[in-house]
C-alpha cells in the first residue's frame, strides 16, 4: 500500500492539470502507437485529466475500449465531464495498488507515472495481472538525474531542482526510475522486454521552446508550494527560481533534453 506521505507528495496541485490537457499520443506517448489496435481493451493507469486516454480510444474504435484510472478525483472529474460523449471510455478514481475491473485488458500503459509510486514493483505486479494472455505492458517513465540544460540553468533554479528531487526521495519516490524498470519488468516475469529511448529535447531553434522549456517554471508555481509547505524551501526562494529560469528562458537558454524511456513487456 502506498504510504500517507507519498500519496500525498503524488496528489497533482490544483491547476497542474494544463500540462496534462495539452498532451497527445503523437507527441508525448509515441511509443503507444505501434501497439494499438482495433478493438483491444486498454487501461491508462494515471490518466489524468484523460488527454492521452482518449486518443487511445479514438485509435481502438468502434469496438475496443479505453479505461483511465487516476488517484485524483479533481482530474478524474475534469476527464469524465470533457469526454462524457465519448461511448467508448470510462474513468475511475481509484488506487493501481487495489484497481479490481470485471475484465481484463490487452494493453496496459502508464505515462510519468510510477515516478510518483513509492512501491512501483508492487503497481506492477498488479498491472501483470490485470492482463489476458496476450497482454502487453507499456511504461513510459524518466530519470530526473540525468535532465541537461544548455546553458547551466540558474542557481536559484538549480537549487529548487535539488529540493524538488530531494523532497521526491524523501517520499520513498524512485528519480532514477526509468533506469530501474528494465529490471523490475524481468523480476516480475515480463517477457519480451524491449527499452527505447524517448528523450524529451527542446532548442532555441523551436517555435515552442519556451512553452517546453518553462515546464520547471509550472512545477515551481506548482509542486513548488508543496515544497514550501514541506519546509524544503522557502516561497521567496521558488519565487525567485521561476522569475531567474523564466529570464534564462527568454535570454540564454539553448537547450534542455530530458531522459524519457519506454519500457515494454509481454505476459508471454
Amino acid at each position: 500500500m502506498s504510504s500517507q506521505r507519498a500519496s500525498e507528495r503524488a496528489n497533482m496541485p490544483t491547476g497542474a492539470n494544463k500540462i496534462l490537457d495539452e498532451r497527445t499520443i503523437e507527441f508525448d506517448n509515441r511509443n503507444l502507437l505501434k501497439l494499438l489496435r482495433k478493438g483491444m481493451r486498454v487501461l491508462d493507469v494515471g490518466c489524468g485529466s484523460g488527454a492521452i486516454t482518449h486518443d487511445i480510444a479514438k485509435r481502438i474504435a468502434p469496438a475496443g475500449f479505453a479505461s483511465g484510472i487516476d488517484i485524483s478525483e479533481e482530474l478524474i472529474n475534469i476527464a469524465k465531464e470533457k469526454y462524457t460523449d465519448v461511448k467508448n471510455i470510462s474513468f475511475y478514481k481509484g488506487d493501481i495498488y487495489n484497481y479490481q475491473p470485471t475484465e481484463k485488458f490487452q494493453l496496459i500503459s502508464s505515462a510519468r507515472v510510477l515516478q510518483w509510486l513509492d512501491h512501483p514493483k508492487e503497481a506492477l505486479v498488479t498491472m501483470k495481472s490485470l492482463l489476458t494472455d496476450d497482454g502487453t505492458i507499456s511504461i513510459l517513465d524518466y530519470n530526473h538525474e540525468k535532465i541537461e540544460w544548455v546553458p547551466h540553468i540558474p542557481e536559484t533554479m538549480h537549487y529548487f531542482y535539488s529540493a524538488f528531487l530531494e523532497w521526491r526521495k524523501d517520499a520513498g519516490f524512485d528519480n532514477a526510475i526509468a533506469d530501474h524498470l528494465q529490471q523490475m519488468f524481468a523480476e516480475i516475469g515480463l517477457k519480451n522486454i524491449i527499452v527505447e529511448n524517448q528523450f524529451e529535447k527542446t532548442d532555441r531553434s523551436e517555435k515552442d521552446f519556451a512553452r517546453k522549456a518553462s515546464i520547471w517554471s509550472t512545477v515551481a508555481e506548482t509542486r513548488g508550494k508543496q515544497l514550501v509547505k514541506d519546509n524544503y524551501i522557502t516561497d521567496l526562494q521558488r519565487t525567485n527560481a521561476i522569475t531567474a529560469y523564466n529570464d534564462w528562458i527568454r535570454q540564454e537558454g539553448q537547450s534542455m533534453q530530458m531522459y524519457l524511456l519506454s519500457v515494454t513487456g509481454r505476459l508471454s
